[in-house]
């Protein structure tokens, strides 16, 4: 079962695959969001391209755990997502996300300039990593 995570932003959407069994996660691409419509129709485009059955999306959740305008507003965003994929969406907190993103690239040795779109990536593959994580510990 393949499933795609969604690292949300203003402007960019970072969009990590897992494979078709649902064991490993991947970084796959870096949308330039303009509007949710737009946004959405891409990623309706992969979900079928990619035989996805399932969406993670990241819920910026504030450090103490309450939900700020951020959270909010990946609210909407996932309310028309699955409405347009009909697909199952799971919710994973991703406080600190990036700042993980960019230390995993600092890492790998990528240089700060072709860090940009990759963090994104790396930021949704955090987030699958982590709902993958939880399944197969029988968690939800």
């Amino acid at each position: 079962m393949k499933i795609l995570a969604i690292d949300f932003g203003e402007r960019r959407i970072g969009l990590a695959l897992s494979d078709p069994e649902g064991r490993f996660a991947l970084p796959l691409e870096t949308l330039r969001r303009a509007d949710d419509r737009s946004a959405i129709g891409e990623i309706l485009g992969i979900v079928r391209r990619e035989g996805v059955e399932e969406l993670v999306v990241g819920d910026p959740v504030l450090p103490d755990g309450a939900r700020g305008d951020a959270s909010r507003r990946v609210d909407g965003f996932t309310r028309r997502l699955a409405a347009a994929t009909r697909l199952p969406v799971h919710r994973v907190a991703e406080t600190l996300t990036s700042v993980e993103a960019e230390e995993r690239l600092r890492e790998a040795g990528i240089d700060a300039r072709d860090r940009s779109g990759k963090v994104d990536q790396v930021a949704a593959l955090i987030l699958l990593e982590e709902h993958l994580s939880r399944r197969a510990r029988g968690e939800r």
